[in-house]
């Protein structure tokens, strides 16, 4: 069975986690938890380590050396670990702290060197959909309208999901760390501080709030190690049992009670509290603040905490990409994502969909000259959408407009090398073709130029074939034949497509020198 392997660069903490994705008939038992996205799946190795990589950075704005070294210490190791599993896939990703870093790119270099696999940092709305999806493959609530509250170190990540789908997210700079270092240094804290505090969490959920409003919410999970603590202190459950905490609930009216109890404490008093460990207890009370405000916003009477984060998620999408790479085209999530970015930049959706439809067609029917794995279909379909977005910038080299857009934006659903590639493939939709001595290809492995090399005259195929913008072309099948690849184009029968042919044509020197044919363009049935 495949192994996947997930490692979350933190503000606080870093995580890792090795999992194999069982077949969809093995029988979840010891050591397995979840459905997964492609089936339940068996945790082989999981660890966590508290590193406070963000205490550094929202004091000064920058990785310290003391924490970098640290922290590739523990990448290190755990290295060691993944390595010796023979795992299919793995991701790392660093979430709030890198992203705030100024010396951002040193620590990528080091880290991903100590790791040995790229890590990439993830935006706020990516981790969201991460959370999301971790637990949705642990605890799923297919029919409910649910709230997810997860409190990092330097974010907190507020999701609405209806019926298992991310419906919004919204990231927050309220992770626990991150509010210790800027409201409650003295111990125990200072009345004073704990109010302004208090004053600043209201103030930085509100827009969430009012965004999601007061319709009914079923239920509100939290995620994260201080919902864990939290449910943990309510119900009494000592750290060493700490597991049994999963879908465990307790109520706003103790999570109250629970805060009370632990303002006035220092850190000596906080540790003393059963569920609460010794770390944990230097930042608890922010983290307990910040539950406290949503639930109260929101008016919900209990939480309810998931032990899924965001390697839950890494480990399901990494499996959904390896069981569905048989699936050519994009996901319901990445399709919302990429036809709203089209939107946003004023690109006409009509010809967008019809281009990613007629680029889908060519995919599949040129396979065998191309040769490309299945999920590179999702890539083109995604460019297809958004190669135009450069005209909202200026009509005159859209093309490059486009590539700066797509390789700059945040597109939750795509890892950087996607999104890089996307971005390429939109460069070269018109134009020059890809060269090796082009600088955005450079940022590409030598599998990524590859890719859009190939994929480069099937979307100016497909665009060509809506030339009119009229959607005129239902869709082309393909035929390759000994000297050329023939074209056939499915229209209704008054339907005229000069110009469509015209513009086809014009391309079959260009798809001669990729593919070794011309091509030749006909009506199907003619």
């Amino acid at each position: 069975m495949p192994r996947y392997a997930a490692i979350d660069i933190g503000s606080n903490s870093v995580r890792m986690e090795v999992a194999e994705v069982l077949s969809a008939n093995e029988v979840p038992g010891s050591g397995e938890k979840g459905t997964g996205e492609g089936g339940p799946v068996r945790i082989l190795a999981s660890e966590r380590q508290v590193t406070r990589l963000g205490a550094s950075v929202f004091r000064a704005g920058r990785i310290s050396p003391e924490a970098m070294d640290s922290i590739c210490e523990v990448l290190a190791g755990m290295a060691t670990v993944w390595k010796r599993l023979d795992v299919a896939g793995i991701r790392a990703v660093a979430t709030a702290a890198v992203r705030d870093a100024s010396n951002q790119q040193e620590f990528l270099t080091r880290a991903s060197a100590a790791v040995g696999t790229d890590v990439e940092i993830i935006s706020g709305q990516e981790e969201a959909r991460l959370i999301h999806l971790g637990v949705k493959s642990r605890w799923p609530h297919a029919r409910e309208r649910f709230l997810i509250i997860d409190i990092g170190g330097g974010s907190a990540e507020i999701i609405l999901s209806e019926n298992n789908r991310m419906a919004q997210s919204f990231s927050k700079p309220l992770g626990a760390l991150r509010l210790q270092e800027l409201f409650l240094r003295s111990d125990p804290p200072r009345p004073a501080d704990l109010h302004r505090l208090e004053e600043y969490i209201e103030e930085r959920i509100g827009s969430a709030v009012r965004r999601i409003g007061l319709a009914r919410i079923d239920r509100v999970i939290g995620t994260s190690a201080t919902a864990s603590a939290v449910v943990c202190a309510v119900n009494r459950i000592p750290r060493s049992r700490r597991e049994e905490s999963d879908r465990k609930r307790a109520a706003t009216s103790r999570i109250r009670q629970l805060y009370k109890t632990l303002a006035p404490l220092d850190v000596a008093g906080r540790q003393s509290i059963t569920g609460i460990g010794p770390r944990r207890a230097e930042i608890i009370l922010p983290g307990v603040a910040v539950l406290l405000h949503v639930l109260d916003a929101f008016r919900m009477p209990a939480l309810y905490y998931s032990g899924a984060g965001v390697r839950d998620g890494i480990i399901a999408d990494l499996a959904t990409r390896g069981h569905d790479r048989g699936l050519a085209q994009l996901t319901a999530e990445q399709r919302k994502v990429v036809e709203e970015m089209a939107e946003r930049y004023g690109v006409p959706i009509r010809h967008a969909r019809k281009t990613a439809r007629l680029a889908g067609d060519l995919f599949r029917g040129l396979q065998p000259l191309h040769k490309l794995p299945p999920n590179y279909g999702r890539l083109l379909e995604a460019a297809a959408c958004l190669h135009d977005v450069g005209h909202f910038v200026s009509d005159t080299r859209h093309h490059k407009h486009s590539y700066y857009l797509v390789a700059n934006s945040d597109m939750p659903g795509f890892t950087r090398a996607e999104r890089e590639i996307v971005a390429n493939v939109c460069r070269y939709h018109r134009k020059a073709l890809p060269a090796p001595e082009h600088p955005n290809l450079q940022l590409l492995d030598a599998d990524g130029r590859r890719a859009v090399t190939l994929l480069n005259p099937l979307l100016r195929m497909a665009d060509s074939l809506d030339r009119s913008r009229a959607q005129r072309i239902r869709s082309v099948e393909c035929k390759i034949r000994e000297n050329d690849v023939q074209l056939a184009l499915n229209v209704a029968a008054e339907a005229d497509i000069d110009l469509e042919v015209w513009a086809a044509e014009r391309l079959a020197e260009n798809f001669r020198q990729v593919f070794g044919k011309p091509t030749t363009i006909v009506r199907a049935g003619s």
